[in-house]
């Protein structure tokens, strides 16, 4: 009989097997094999995201009969949204919110590593806030988690800075393609608005990571399309239509990214947060009383659009009298759309965790049903499933600024290949349209204005990657302020360099000195006692050891310099930074990061 002294020695030998086995593969082998086993934990943390808040909304609302039972709606977001800030503030004690923007600054400013913590905190809070109403959505999130899996995995097994970010995609991928069933859309999410610099090579990770991650999703959840409908065939005289809607849907992302960062700023410029989630809880609580479908995601109702139950789409309302008249429809959705930023971001705002990608389908799906029924109460005969699956992707596009993501993303969790044309030219048309009026995307504004965003161009990468920080040379021998030029000639006998700063009794930066502006005197004894700084050249031109790289670069350019010293805010010395160091850095930084 084997005792348990056997089988923990059986079990330490396998172990000891596995890791000098892991060891002795090839890293780009290795990286395909961790790249199934992130899909399949993304997989698994999608699962188990979208039952937990099937789960919670069954708890809350699945009993509701009566109209008057919507009288909870203005109680239920406010408790989910306090519920989750307070496990985010004294449980996790990290900021996890806006998980996709998270992810591009783990990738741009962090070296592509993400909190343990984020391979659950995320789902756990989102189901709670999602759960209870709070109208945000579950992708971001799980984006976040899946992502957080990979550079985890990726930093467990050692490998590369390059390789990590790899499968830190591939967790995002697989996220994506986990939760909506969709492995080409969750490709296309990274290449589109993660990934900086990929080769054909390292696209074969992320197809693995994508496709496990659908297959476990098939497995637990069955094979049915994200959203079941009732499409009608493309007809090619609708065209010019969906060349006008590609439009419309243009400017309405560009309401959806102006309001929503707009919004969320200024809530939450209250800065007592009970007082904000008071506030929040109190206004996200009346949105969803007098509009129904603001709670949660929302899926269920442009489920039941593109099916045609737009009666039943309206939700537990006390107005349901109102809507007799054939206009309160449009009208009501109308509102619906509009209402949807504040709610979104009241949501987040307010203590509450979820993202902006469930809310860009929703108010696409919404914003095609408004036009469609407008447009055939005023005596046209537009489909309006087929426009409600059309604004989805159009929004999207717009929004994201990730066309080819919302084209097949949209095609695949509806089953929609025949509209595959009608989706090309919309969301074509709403991504031009919204780049004449906003060059970034609603996850790239806000950091690109810090300068911190990564982009396909490979030298603005590895400029915004390199960190000043890293490149600053400090074996310069500093002169004090008050010295002669024999303190300088001392100072010369042990340093190896030709440039001198010249500090006060605060390590305040006064001058340099240059060994050019002072041969000719330095072997002439009579002249030791003349004061340095009638040799110091003033420092006029510094660097700020907070300034980006790309704004240090201009400054050589403009200074023509080969060295700047570099201070901190309040002027103290750090020391100089170099443009033959910072070259020398940069090709090092290209080749850590390039995909072969």
């Amino acid at each position: 009989m084997m005792t348990s002294n056997n089988r923990q020695n059986i079990f330490r030998k396998i172990s000891h097997s596995l890791r000098v086995w892991l060891e002795r593969m090839p890293e780009n082998r290795e990286v395909l094999l961790l790249a199934f086993i992130v899909g399949l934990g993304s997989g698994l943390a999608a699962v188990i995201l979208v039952e937990a808040i099937h789960l919670v909304q069954w708890i809350l609302v699945g009993w509701f009969k009566a109209p008057s039972s919507s009288y909870l709606y203005l109680l239920y977001p406010g408790v989910g949204m306090l519920i989750a800030y307070l496990i985010v503030r004294y449980i996790v004690r990290d900021n996890i919110s806006h998980g996709v923007t998270k992810v591009l600054l783990a990738i741009s400013r962090y070296d592509s590593k993400i909190k343990p913590h984020n391979t659950w905190s995320s789902v756990l809070t989102s189901a709670i806030t999602i759960g209870f109403g709070g109208s945000v959505g579950a992708e971001a999130p799980i984006v976040y988690t899946g992502a957080a899996i990979g550079s985890n995995v990726g930093r467990k097994a050692g490998l590369s800075y390059k390789n990590v970010t790899l499968l830190l995609g591939c967790g995002a991928a697989g996220a994506i393609a986990g939760i909506f069933k969709a492995p080409m859309a969750g490709v296309l999410f990274t290449l589109e608005i993660l990934m900086f610099n990929m080769s054909m090579t390292s696209i074969l990770p992320l197809v693995l990571s994508s496709v496990t991650s659908t297959t476990v999703t098939y497995l637990l959840m069955g094979d049915a399309v994200a959203f079941d409908n009732t499409l009608t065939p493309f007809m090619m005289g609708n065209i010019p239509f969906y060349v006008l809607f590609g439009i419309g849907c243009g400017f309405a992302s560009l309401y959806f990214t102006r309001v929503t960062l707009f919004t969320e700023d200024k809530v939450k410029s209250i800065s007592n947060p009970f007082s904000r989630w008071a506030f929040c809880a109190v206004g996200l609580g009346l949105m969803i009383f007098f509009f129904p479908p603001l709670y949660g995601e929302g899926y269920g109702v442009l489920t039941d659009l593109l099916n045609d139950n737009d009666m039943h789409s309206v939700g537990n309302t006390v107005f349901g009298s109102l809507f007799s008249h054939r206009w309160t429809l449009p009208i009501f959705f109308a509102l619906v759309f509009f209402v949807k930023v504040f709610s979104m971001s009241f949501t987040n705002a307010g203590g509450g965790v979820g993202g902006t990608f469930g809310p860009t389908l929703f108010m696409g799906g919404i914003f095609g049903f408004v036009v469609a029924r407008s447009s055939n109460l005023l005596g046209l005969d537009l489909p309006e499933t087929n426009f409600v699956l059309v604004g989805m992707a159009g929004l999207m596009a717009g929004v994201m600024q990730a066309p080819m993501t919302a084209i097949f993303l949209i095609a695949e969790i509806t089953g929609g290949y025949t509209l595959l044309m009608p989706l090309i030219i919309t969301s074509a048309i709403s991504y031009a349209t919204i780049r004449i009026f906003e060059p970034y995307s609603i996850y790239t504004k806000r950091i690109a204005k810090k300068g911190y965003l990564l982009t396909h161009d490979s030298d603005k990468a590895v400029l915004t990657l390199l960190k000043l920080g890293d490149v600053i040379e400090t074996n310069f021998t500093p002169i004090e302020e008050n010295g002669t030029l024999g303190d300088f000639v001392k100072a010369v006998a042990h340093s190896n360099r030709d440039i001198y700063p010249v500090l006060d009794k605060d390590r305040k930066l006064k001058g340099i000195v240059y060994l050019n502006d002072v041969k000719a005197d330095m072997f002439d004894h009579t002249k030791y006692h003349l004061p340095l700084e009638s040799y110091m050249k003033d420092a006029t031109l510094v660097v700020f050891n907070d300034e980006r790289m790309e704004e240090v670069m201009r400054q050589f350019e403009e200074s023509g310099a080969w060295n700047l010293p570099v201070v901190n805010r309040e002027g103290e010395y750090l020391g100089f930074v170099s443009k033959s160091h910072i070259f020398f850095a940069y090709r090092a930084r290209l080749q850590e990061v390039s995909h072969d």
